[in-house]
């Protein structure tokens, strides 16, 4: 079967996906992208359906046939108006799947000994909180806590995280959730803002610690900062007021590994 049309009531339920209401209604989203697919299938999310483009490179077809694999799925091929319908993107990928939303509990979550996190407190742009998934990533972080602000399922949370959304430990929970989590576990808070003369490099972050960081034009609110047993700033020496939040993430995240090689 090849569907054609953007009009198809199949195509037009999934298009709905780039909403976040619908991802809730649903507890369906949507994943574009051979990396961000095969990056799921890593973790054994389930996938629900599938599209496919005529044309696909050869990662692409690779994805479709790791896809093909998969019992009760069958990959759908359609044409270009119905890839662009489906797309988040600009350039629209060759592959697109549907998948069942996982529900990670931050309840069950036990951190490791001298746990290096990440709490990212109401952030707006999908691309940013994106941006520092991939970054916590890189730098090791052993998990991430998304208190409000953006779906962690969005469409440019997935694409601009390369899909490590799904690998790395990410928990979307409210402020008391997150708060009471990080006291229960003794968890040592760390607050970035400008507003204090700490600068990150002579903090210690040796030992367990969770890094707060906030939006980017309003920063930390003062119930994280009052919670804060440590408070930090990156220096700015020109006419930027602040850095994207991603950036600061992984100052922060790559100076705390820098101080613990000595001790790992």
């Amino acid at each position: 079967m090849r569907i054609t049309s953007p009009a198809n009531p199949r195509i037009k339920a999934a298009a709905l996906l780039k909403e976040r209401k619908e991802r809730e209604r649903t507890g369906l989203f949507l994943i574009e992208g051979s990396r961000e697919i095969e990056r799921a299938l890593a973790v054994g999310l389930e996938m629900v359906q599938a599209y496919c483009g005529e044309h696909l490179d050869p990662e692409e077809a690779r994805t479709v046939a790791e896809l093909g694999k998969l019992e009760r799925l069958v990959v759908t091929e359609v044409s270009e108006p119905v890839l662009k319908k489906l797309s988040a993107r600009e350039n629209p990928s060759g592959v697109v799947a549907v998948a069942r939303m996982p529900n990670p509990s931050l309840a069950r979550f036990k951190p490791p000994q001298n746990a290096l996190l990440l709490v990212a407190v109401g952030l707006e742009k999908p691309g940013n909180l994106g941006a520092l998934l991939r970054s916590a990533d890189a730098a090791g972080a052993d998990a991430v806590l998304a208190v409000g602000g953006v779906d962690v399922y969005s469409p440019q949370v997935i694409r601009n995280s390369t899909g490590v959304v799904f690998s790395l430990p990410t928990f979307a929970a409210s402020e008391k959730e997150v708060l009471d989590w990080l006291r229960m576990h003794q968890m040592p808070l760390v607050a970035t803002t400008p507003h204090t003369d700490q600068v990150y490099w002579d903090a210690d972050l040796r030992g367990p610690v969770a890094i707060v960081l906030g939006p980017e034009h309003t920063g930390l609110g003062a119930l994280w900062l009052n919670q804060a047993e440590l408070r930090v700033k990156i220096p700015m020496q020109g006419q930027a007021d602040s850095l994207n939040v991603s950036v600061t993430a992984a100052l922060m995240l790559y100076e705390a590994r820098r101080q613990r090689r000595a001790i790992e």
